[in-house]
């Protein structure tokens, strides 16, 4: 999921280490502990420019150079002691972002598979922050049978458990069909650009194209229930077919975001589950549209749930989250 750091002075009181200007973008180095560090990009609230480019300076672009997906997970992929390597290109805060932390547990389980057994289902519990480095994945086999192998996927820095995961592969058997809804998505061609929409979202959205097509986007103030899109891997992925579309299932943010006005309201994943209606294999095509909506809101949990369709309109997996936000004491739609 994306989430998004709180940036207010009282969220980390006598901690700011540094703030550093530039014309577009200032940086907040702040520490919540005596061991922890974080930096935290803010974006200015300037008026729209023609043509926006995203903010890099030499460090990042040089960061970004080495960060690509399929390059991350084919280290992983290849690596005789199951490790690999992010840049804080693909951090939100001070972790990883979920989906690139979710697709390293399923790269590390189906280098246990000797079959190309397809992926059925996939539990993803996010238990500790997963800060850029190097990192390693393990993952062993809890059953396996005829038809099901049921795996557990981990996801360890420095030693740490951040994440654990459960995946379920199983090959296809003869039964009753029920054919899944398909529908027909909106143009590509109308929304706000990722890119248009980057001062209040995380860099990681760089290695994505996509446009939101409807009201329910982060800080909107437009108290939405629903949030839609379409997205996109700027590379190519046709050897990593599961972490491909576990990555773009967990872009969304919290659709409960949209009912406040002013930024920024800290908000994290506690646990995902992603069902793949059509075995990932199947699917062609890079772009999905996305459709989310919120289910309930309370007590500093929000659930939402969605579905993700092929270009053309195909069901081809359904997810459903629980996330904890931290309401500032202020009503959601005040300004």
């Amino acid at each position: 999921m994306l989430s998004l750091p709180a940036i207010t002075s009282s969220s980390y009181p006598s901690r700011i280490r540094s703030v550093t200007l530039n014309p577009d973008a200032f940086f907040i180095t702040h520490s919540a502990d005596a061991e922890a560090k974080n930096t935290i990009v803010c974006y200015a609230e300037t008026s729209p420019k023609p043509n926006p480019k995203p903010f890099t300076t030499p460090q990042t672009s040089r960061l970004m150079e080495h960060a690509e997906f399929l390059s991350i997970l084919e280290e992983l992929r290849t690596s005789e002691d199951n490790t690999t390597h992010f840049s804080e290109a693909w951090s939100q805060g001070r972790s990883a972002f979920g989906g690139l932390a979710a697709a390293f547990a399923v790269t590390a389980m189906r280098k246990q598979i000797t079959e190309d057994i397809p992926m059925r289902s996939l539990m993803v519990s996010f238990i500790a922050p997963l800060p850029p480095g190097k990192i390693e994945a393990r993952a062993s086999i809890q059953r396996q049978g005829r038809n099901v192998t049921q795996m557990v996927g981990e996801v360890f820095s420095d030693g740490r458990l951040c994440l654990q995961a459960l995946g379920v592969f199983g090959i296809d058997r003869p039964g009753l069909t029920v054919e899944a809804e398909s529908i027909e998505p909106p143009s590509r061609d109308i929304g706000i650009t990722f890119s248009d929409y980057r001062k209040r979202l995380p860099s990681f959205l760089s290695f994505f194209d996509g446009r939101w097509t409807s009201d329910g986007l982060p800080y909107s103030g437009k108290a939405a229930r629903e949030l839609s899109f379409w997205v996109r891997h700027k590379n190519p992925l046709e050897q990593f077919a599961a972490e491909k579309l576990v990555a773009l299932a967990d872009i969304p943010p919290p659709v409960i975001l949209s009912h406040f006005q002013k930024p920024l309201i800290p908000s994290s994943s506690l646990t995902w589950n992603l069902e793949f209606v059509m075995t990932p294999g199947s699917i062609h095509g890079d772009w999905f549209y996305l459709e989310f909506v919120v289910d309930a809101a309370d007590n500093g949990y929000t659930r939402q749930s969605g579905k993700i369709y092929t270009e053309q309109g195909q069901l081809c997996a359904l997810t459903r989250q629980c996330m904890v936000y931290f309401d500032t004491p202020r009503s959601p739609t005040t300004p």
